[in-house]
């Protein structure tokens, strides 16, 4: 298996690197915290319209989806479950700065920083214009 190939976990909610799920476990045991779950969530802003985020948490709530990927569990809320369906998480480290990635195949386009994207749905419906690029990438 390729270091960045992604592993199909609970019937393509979300795929995870072997590099992400490393990062994730070293993260955990650095923090003294290897049972707790990573969230991964969207929220409304960014410079596209949606952003996404991550945080560790001590428990998974009823509704959300776990996904597990060797000793890294993954929570997902039903809302941001809609956004995140069938993307991949990687982590990416490089000398111009590194972190985490999703390749989300239900993003309508976002800006280069990586961390803001524009849904789909909503590219189809109108509902977000476009704004740009945020000053952290190179949107010129």
């Amino acid at each position: 298996m390729a270091v960045n190939e992604p592993v199909n976990i609970e019937n393509q909610v979300l795929y995870v690197t072997p590099t992400a799920a490393q990062t994730i476990q070293s993260l955990l045991q650095q923090r003294e915290i290897p049972d707790y779950y990573l969230r991964v969530f969207v929220a409304g802003g960014g410079c596209s319209g949606l952003q996404y985020g991550m945080a560790f948490e001590a428990s998974a709530d009823a509704s959300d989806t776990v996904v597990e990927t060797g000793d890294v569990k993954l929570v997902v809320d039903p809302t941001s479950l809609g956004y995140l369906y069938g993307a991949t998480i990687d982590f990416v480290d490089s000398l111009m700065g590194g972190g985490f990635r999703i390749d989300n195949p239900n993003s309508a386009g976002g800006c280069g920083c990586g961390k803001s994207f524009k849904a789909e749905q909503e590219q189809e419906e109108g509902t977000f214009e476009d704004s740009g690029g945020c000053g952290t990438c190179a949107s010129y």
